[in-house]
């Protein structure tokens, strides 16, 4: 759907029409442009300019590729528009609120405690959006010698595609469209009767009380931050815990923190019904085989996400999809050897750190001939509640269902007396490869824990092993010492009673 009098996408994300949503507008999808003429073959036509399509037409065009690159709505993406940019905004000013309520913890009093601002803190939002906006603008990827089209790609054979009444063809083309969240299918919960993360930052008002569908990534971030902004928030999930592909021992503690937030968690229930109250919505829905309802002013749907695959004329491409994505093999390629997929629109990992790295493949693989796989990607992830929850590798349970044997070592996050000194919680979970010190999984909370796992994930892309880490110096005092205080743990636990006699003999020797 787009504004009859401007073709600009009617998309939630420009609202409200402040200075901070029109420049983000100027940036991502200005009133005035005018796509190319499009004339003759390009090297790569991506569809779609989230994460994956921009660092695919930037790097394309970087080597001196000819490159298209069609966007329907606004550069930039999920990322940038409704997801990691506005969202990561949002938890910064709930932290804040946070913090001042713990004051009191570090002998710290403010009289007057906590009043937000809920008008400011979402301007600071939009600010910051547009602000970071120009990266990702259709000026800048003008410059970088890409040929940018704004609006409805669709294509029409096998190497080619139209767009604005222009056919482009092309030896390859990218398909990185993203995804969006899926459907309630809540009977009674129809369109305009929830929020989902394209909606949920065009707010200019605190909704007084909020259920949540969905306990993944997505429902505890954002649930934990409107808890401490001041809205009454319940969760309600299928799942029996929070964050349900998490090592359980690390999602207790994220759990914990949402309960001390305020937050009400209503695990293993289903809800069954939505209907009006008023200006209420109110929810019926089963937990413990018992029926219940609550009522309120606000619903975020943040259960599940849905490929955007409609629309695009894959049919005609001899791409074959389903509602999960875009099916692709290990190389990225589609059914359509000539066309690639990258990015939330293919069944994988749906991270923005993901989309980049996929993209950089499709780069190998598709103009150069490379033989880069999906397959042997090291992908970290973290989700951003208080304490944050970062995770490469296995888990246990990934390793038991792959009969892969390992080793565990857990190590509390007060083992780094910084922890201590900040008055934090939280855990570090290593399964090594069983009788070695190379690292199979990992699982850390704590509040940088996205940051610090980094370390980790290079260990792993590297090869190496904890002992490198114990032979690397950290800062005193950080908490990402707690790394090298599980890696001299490890060492400890090679040192056997026979081992020890051994040494004890060689240095009684040259006393």
């Amino acid at each position: 759907m787009a504004d009859e009098q401007t073709g600009v996408p009617a998309f939630s994300a420009l609202a409200p029409p402040d200075t901070h949503n029109q420049r983000l507008e100027a940036s991502v999808h200005p009133r005035d442009w005018t796509n190319p003429e499009g004339d003759g073959r390009y090297n790569l036509v991506v569809v779609g300019a989230g994460t994956a399509g921009l660092v695919a037409a930037a790097g394309a065009a970087g080597l001196g590729a000819r490159v298209a690159l069609v966007e329907r709505s606004l550069m930039g993406g999920d990322c940038l528009n409704v997801g990691c940019v506005p969202s990561k905004a949002l938890i910064r000013s709930a932290r804040a609120a946070a913090e001042v309520r713990r004051a009191a913890e570090f002998g710290v009093d403010v009289p007057d405690g906590v009043r937000v601002d809920f008008g400011r803190v979402m301007e600071r939002l939009r600010r910051l959006r547009a602000d970071i906006s120009p990266h990702d603008s259709a000026d800048r990827f003008r410059s970088l010698g890409v040929d940018v089209f704004l609006g409805e790609g669709r294509f029409v054979g096998r190497r080619s595609l139209e767009v604005d009444g222009r056919r482009l063809g092309f030896a390859r083309a990218l398909v990185a469209t993203g995804g969006r969240a899926a459907e309630p299918g809540v009977p009674g919960l129809g369109p305009g009767r929830y929020l989902t993360n394209e909606t949920l930052f065009s707010l200019t008002e605190l909704p007084a009380t909020m259920a949540v569908l969905g306990a993944g990534p997505i429902g505890c971030e954002m649930a934990q931050a409107f808890a401490r902004l001041g809205t009454r928030v319940v969760v309600i999930a299928i799942s029996p815990t929070v964050l349900p592909r998490e090592d359980p021992e690390a999602t207790a503690f994220v759990e914990s923190a949402l309960r001390a937030d305020g937050v009400n968690l209503v695990l293993g229930a289903r809800v069954t019904a939505a209907e009006p109250a008023g200006a209420l919505t109110r929810l019926h829905y089963l937990a413990a085989e018992r029926r219940e309802t609550v009522e309120v002013e606000a619903v975020l749907v943040a259960a599940g996400r849905r490929a955007n695959v409609d629309g695009l004329g894959l049919e005609q491409a001899g791409v074959e999809f389903d509602p999960a994505g875009v099916l692709v093999d290990d190389f990225l390629r589609t059914t359509n050897p000539a066309i690639y997929a990258a990015g939330d629109v293919v069944p994988s990992y749906k991270f923005t750190h993901a989309a980049d790295a996929m993209a950089r493949i499709v780069l190998r693989n598709a103009l150069f001939f490379g033989r880069a796989r999906l397959s042997a990607l090291t992908v970290p992830w973290c989700t951003y509640t208080s304490p944050e929850l970062a995770h490469v590798g296995l888990t246990e349970a990934d390793a038991a269902r792959r009969s892969v044997a390992v080793d565990v070592s857990r190590l509390p996050l007060a083992e780094a007396d910084r922890a201590r000194l900040d008055g934090d919680d939280g855990l570090l979970k290593l399964l090594l490869h069983r009788g070695t010190d190379r690292i199979a999984g990992a699982t850390l909370v704590a509040p940088d824990a996205g940051s610090i796992l980094s370390e980790l994930t290079l260990v792993m892309t590297a090869g190496l092993g904890l002992g490198r880490l114990a032979e690397t110096i950290h800062p005193y005092p950080t908490q990402a010492e707690i790394l090298k205080r599980a890696a001299d743990a490890h060492n400890r636990r090679r040192l056997t009673p026979r081992v020890r006699r051994l040494f004890e003999t060689l240095l009684a020797w040259r006393r």
